[in-house]
């Protein structure tokens, strides 16, 4: 992985190159150019397994950590053919597809074991995986009320906890590492729709594991790093706004007045991931678009 001078060095060579040659594809530097843009993502040599890689936040992210130089284990429930997707401009060599139904604990437990396999070790764990359900609130009856959490609390909290407490056993054994979890701006502001409580109280319960397993361990060189997004331009979010009244009613609430891209979303996890700021560990990153500054 390059260093801080070679890399300045490379980005001044790159704008010398660009000023210089900029319509001559023969030119010694631009085939020195053409030979390591490779080698000089900020993901270089790490491996990082990602959970809910085929959609939304999840498919937007694996992306950009595998143009990152990045060795990605995309974790998938069912959608394969979506995780291949969003990795099809990475070499075959950087990547490889794991499926496993989040809300078994059996098959998270094999998930992790299957991605040290992959390589002997995992860098970065990068939990994103999650469901919303819309019923369930205090004014649903009991059955409703009874599914929202305990099918939300298995696939939203139990098993990316599950996956924090393998990586982190992991991560010691081998000297550190780093979590990502994505949470919500739901875990510190509620939902604005009252039949989602259980969704909300989910995101709120994975914040806390990651916050405290990042003070628990952090002589461990183990950083936990959390990402809270807004309204974010994904299905899931598509779906909630037409329960609130459609996407315009939802709009106009934000203070940018647009959706979060999910490659937003991607390029913080990328960053976190790098541990060029690991003192960050602990902090939750809110990527809303100032709709809500705390």
């Amino acid at each position: 992985m390059p260093s801080g001078k070679q890399e300045f060095v490379y980005r001044t060579v790159v704008r010398i190159a660009k000023q210089c040659y900029p319509s001559l594809p023969g030119s010694p530097i631009q085939i020195f150019l053409s030979r390591n843009a490779s080698h000089m993502g900020m993901l270089d040599n790490k491996i990082i397994l990602l959970t809910g890689a085929s959609k939304g936040i999840g498919a937007a992210t694996a992306g950009i950590l595998g143009a990152e130089g990045a060795s990605v284990i995309a974790h998938y429930n069912s959608d394969r053919s979506g995780a291949e997707a969003a990795l099809a401009d990475v070499p075959a060599g950087q990547k490889t597809f794991l499926g496993a139904d989040a809300g078994d604990m059996a098959q998270i437990d094999r998930l992790f074991a299957d991605a040290v396999s992959w390589k002997g070790r995992v860098d970065v764990v990068v939990l994103n995986a999650a469901i919303m359900l819309w019923t369930g609130g205090i004014e649903d009856d009991i059955a409703a009320w009874d599914q929202a959490w305990d099918q939300q609390f298995r696939v939203n909290v139990l098993s990316p906890t599950r996956l924090m407490r393998h990586a982190v056993r992991h991560f010691k054994a081998q000297g550190g590492g780093a979590l990502v979890t994505i949470s919500s701006w739901a875990a510190q502001r509620g939902v604005t729709n009252p039949a989602m409580i259980s969704y909300a109280a989910t995101k709120a319960s994975v914040k806390a594991a990651a916050q405290t397993i990042a003070r628990g361990y952090a002589r461990d060189n183990i950083q936990s790093y959390i990402v809270a997004p807004g309204v974010v331009r994904t299905r899931m979010s598509e779906d909630f706004a037409a329960l609130q009244g459609g996407e315009a009613n939802v709009t106009a609430g934000l203070a940018m007045g647009e959706w979060v891209p999910p490659t937003d979303i991607g390029h913080v996890v990328a960053f976190l991931a790098s541990g060029r700021a690991k003192h960050l560990s602990g902090a939750t990153v809110d990527v809303n678009g100032a709709s809500y500054v705390r």
